[in-house]
């Protein structure tokens, strides 16, 4: 039986439409920022720490607009499964702004229509998040 992990994430995007992804110390996939929620946090509030921990935004958990709860693969632990809640912070960010901070070893913006050409991308983007932003 596999191990489901609950995580939260969020979709930052820049004025071009860009979606930022990260990639954490000692992985090779491609995510949003985000993560594990602490006890007695909400979903959203855990998207907003794992922003502020992650690429130092600040953006307060009742901005975050929920996009939608998926199942599926976790992109960095084994015989693992993930349920994510996944929103979208509002407005567009400068990269300028965001910067690596914690676990995260890089940052990448990508340009969602030719998310096709990355082969470096964690499940959740790829299964579910990707194509419901390419039907928007």
């Amino acid at each position: 039986m596999k191990n489901v992990l609950k995580v939260s994430a969020v979709c930052i995007f820049d004025p071009a439409g860009r979606l930022l992804t990260v990639r954490k110390s000692g992985t090779d996939k491609f995510m949003h920022p985000g993560g594990k929620p602490e006890p007695g946090e909400t979903a959203a509030q855990a998207g907003s720490r794992e922003l502020s921990e992650e690429v130092g935004l600040d953006i307060a958990a009742a901005e975050l607009e929920l996009m939608g709860v998926w199942h599926g693969t976790a992109a960095n632990e084994a015989n693992t499964d993930i349920e994510a809640t996944v929103f979208t912070a509002p407005g567009s960010w400068d990269a300028a702004a965001i910067h690596p901070t914690a676990e995260i070893a890089e940052l990448r913006w990508m340009d969602i229509a030719g998310a096709a050409d990355y082969d470096d991308l964690a499940p959740l983007l790829t299964e579910y998040v990707l194509p419901r932003l390419l039907a928007i």
